[in-house]
């Protein structure tokens, strides 16, 4: 049993409501709360100060300043961050209990993992810091072939994620080259409210644009659409992007189980997913349906997530091909994507001479 009164939770909050609700939820459940801070406030400096075992981050990226700590948050954060919770509701309302529980299980199972596994969430940053700035060498299969920008991209790829997922997507977006023949649709739980902020905060440093939904009609090589949180994402039968009114199934928005089966009906064997850090098991179910399409289906190793339960509950049914840490899974991602096109490239040959 962890001892909550030796657990450090430091807390970063754009407005004053949000920090007071949250030190006293803290201090209610015997948290230590050794940070409690607006992110206009912290400069990289106390940042790294900051003695903690978990990050609480409320903020959306306003302003300069703000986006500074939440570059640090998604970079090299000190421990684990637990990102957009959403504002608390009002306390005489009934959501209020419901919002009280769902934030101690994430907290209290994410300590958990934080308390297991001290030197894996060091060992984490240390490759983070290392390989960030390592962007890989674009293949010169791929630098002669030209790939068309204006139209639907021919494969997609799931980055599916949860706890601790905008870290580790971010570290595989920016080690991973511009000019591979394929896009990204990302999935992410986290709070409605922190969807606008995603696309600066994961792809400020990548070669890989990352948009919201509303900026085009069809993911396109070379670029990353959010999967919105709170509308059903389909596709059409050209490949056009295609939002229902209606909500996602189940407890998690966006519900991966029901992005991925999108995926793998309109793709095939054209697309893939890779499962990054998150609490539960989200996607477990879909994997066999993406597997039976001939699907890829991969999944971020145990040892470099925050929170290692979701590609974890992929692993243990049998279907991942390729396990790594982000950096892994990018250079992995090359590799395939150049022997996919070299045996297509030979089969068209063989083709040619019959």
């Amino acid at each position: 049993m962890i001892d909550q009164t030796a657990v450090r939770i430091a807390v970063v909050a754009d407005t004053s409501l949000q920090r007071h609700i949250l030190q006293q939820f803290l201090s209610k459940h015997g948290y230590q709360v050794v940070l409690n801070s607006d992110p206009q406030q912290l400069a990289v400096d106390r940042l790294h100060a900051c003695e903690t075992d978990l990050w609480l981050y409320d903020a959306i990226c306003a302003s300069e300043t703000e986006c500074i700590a939440l570059e640090y948050f998604l970079s090299e954060p000190s421990a684990p961050v637990l990102f957009g919770e959403g504002a608390a509701p009002a306390r005489d309302s009934e959501e209020f209990p419901r919002w009280e529980r769902a934030l101690l299980k994430k907290i209290l199972q994410l300590t958990e993992s934080v308390s297991a596994q001290p030197l894996a969430t060091d060992q984490f940053s240390d490759e983070l810091d290392r390989a960030q700035p390592q962007v890989i060498a674009l293949p010169q299969h791929f630098v002669k072939e030209r790939i068309a920008s204006d139209q639907p991209a021919q494969q997609v790829w799931l980055l599916a994620a949860s706890l601790g997922g905008p870290q580790a997507v971010k570290a595989f977006l920016d080690v991973l080259p511009q000019g591979l023949p394929l896009g990204f649709i990302y999935a992410q739980h986290i709070d409605a409210n922190f969807e606008g902020s995603l696309p600066q905060a994961v792809g400020r440093h990548s070669q890989w644009p990352v948009r919201l939904l509303t900026d085009y009609h069809f993911v396109r090589a070379g670029e990353v659409v959010v999967v919105p949180i709170e509308r059903v994402l389909t596709f059409t039968e050209s490949s056009r992007l295609h939002t229902l009114d209606s909500a996602w199934e189940g407890p998690y928005s966006p519900s991966i189980e029901q992005m991925m089966r999108n995926l793998a009906q309109h793709y095939g064997a054209h697309c893939g997913v890779i499962v990054f850090s998150g609490m539960g098991s989200d996607g477990s179910l879909a994997a066999e349906y993406m597997h039976q399409q001939g699907a890829q289906v991969w999944t971020q190793n145990a040892e470099s997530c925050a929170c290692s339960s979701m590609p974890d509950s992929v692993r243990e049914l049998g279907l991942s091909r390729f396990s790594a840490t982000p950096q892994g899974l990018a250079h992995e991602l090359v590799q395939y994507l150049l022997n996919a096109h070299k045996q297509q490239h030979n089969d068209d040959l063989k083709r040619i001479r019959q």
